[in-house]
């Protein structure tokens, strides 16, 4: 029976809500404490210039995102805010109701994403205590670690969360497009009565 078509039964459903609730609180803390970690040590955004892991390659840089993605959508924290909120909960119900926590897959998935979903939205709440000072960081998200070629391609910082979302995501489009749905019970119609 393939790990897609096994259902959660008697005490291992427990189990498995449990993995999913730890994957989560466990990406979400490393996410924070990453954050305040670096934050506190390079102070905020321009004051101090990148570190250097391998340079001029992997680096640590302090920023701020007050979009989405690359940036975009800046000003709308709020509303970002509220999509994590619906995300959040449309992943409980997929769970749940549409029975994704019967794939071990989904369900490292889908920790993986709601880890992300809620290191960011501490974050675009405000609770970091962003200074009063630069008002468009307000629901911004912090961000540390940097990766480029040369000064030519940077990519836009990003943290763990980020990094758990989009892992996340890789495995639901692996899921989605490599692995075949499990089998569908098979159903008796009324008429076969195995008789001939």
């Amino acid at each position: 029976m393939s790990d897609q078509s096994e259902h959660c039964k008697g005490s291992f459903a427990w189990a498995r809500w449990i993995t999913f609730a730890a994957l989560s609180v466990a990406g979400t803390a490393v996410d924070l404490l990453t954050k305040s970690w670096v934050f506190e040590w390079r102070g905020l955004p321009g004051q101090r210039p990148p570190w250097w892991l391998l340079e001029p390659y992997i680096g640590i840089e302090t920023a701020v995102n007050p979009g989405a993605l690359f940036g975009l959508g800046a000003g709308f924290g709020s509303v970002f805010a509220v999509l994590s909120l619906v995300a959040a909960s449309a992943i409980l119900l997929w769970l749940s109701k549409f029975r994704a926590i019967d794939s071990w897959w989904l369900l490292i998935a889908l920790g993986c994403v709601m880890g992300g979903i809620f290191g960011n939205l501490y974050d675009r709440l405000g609770m970091w205590g962003p200074p009063p000072s630069v008002p468009l960081w307000s629901s911004g998200v912090r961000d540390w670690i940097l990766l480029q070629y040369s000064d030519q391609y940077v990519w836009p910082n990003f943290n763990i969360a980020d990094s758990l979302l989009v892992c996340g995501a890789i495995m639901l489009a692996i899921h989605s497009f490599f692995m075949p749905p499990g089998p569908s019970p098979i159903r008796e119609s009324p008429t076969s009565t195995g008789n001939v």
